[in-house]
C-alpha cells in the first residue's frame, strides 16, 4: 500500500506532551494517528464523544426540570421527607422484583 504524508499543525507544547505520552505507551505519533484514523473508519464515528457546551447546558436544564417535577410529585404523594436510606431500600426492592419477573419469564 502506498503511503502519503499528512501535515498537522499543533501547538509546540501539546506536541511535546503527546510525544511523551506516545513514548510512555510504546508507540510513535504516526502510529497514534493511524490508530485514530482506523478506529474512526472501522466504527464510522469518532472514537470519543464530541459535544458543545449548549448540549450540556440543555441536558442540565432538562435534568433540573425533571428533578423539580419529581420534588413536586413527592410533595403531593407525601414522600418528600423520605431519607436516603428509605429511598435506596425502595430502589433495591424494585430491582429485586424486576429480577424475579425476569427469572419467571425465562
Amino acid at each position: 500500500m502506498k503511503s502519503v504524508n499528512v501535515t498537522v499543525r499543533l501547538d509546540e507544547e501539546i506536541k511535546k506532551e503527546f510525544d511523551s505520552f506516545c513514548d510512555n505507551v510504546g508507540i510513535n505519533i504516526t502510529t497514534a494517528f493511524n490508530m485514530f484514523i482506523k478506529a474512526t473508519l472501522r466504527n464510522r464515528a469518532l472514537p470519543f464523544i464530541v459535544s458543545d457546551a449548549s448540549t450540556k447546558q440543555k441536558a442540565r436544564k432538562e435534568l433540573k426540570e425533571a428533578f423539580s417535577a419529581a420534588q413536586r410529585e413527592s410533595a403531593v404523594n407525601g414522600t418528600d421527607n423520605m431519607t436516603l436510606d428509605e429511598i435506596n431500600d425502595i430502589i433495591a426492592e424494585s430491582r429485586q422484583e424486576a429480577r424475579k419477573r425476569q427469572e419467571e419469564a425465562l
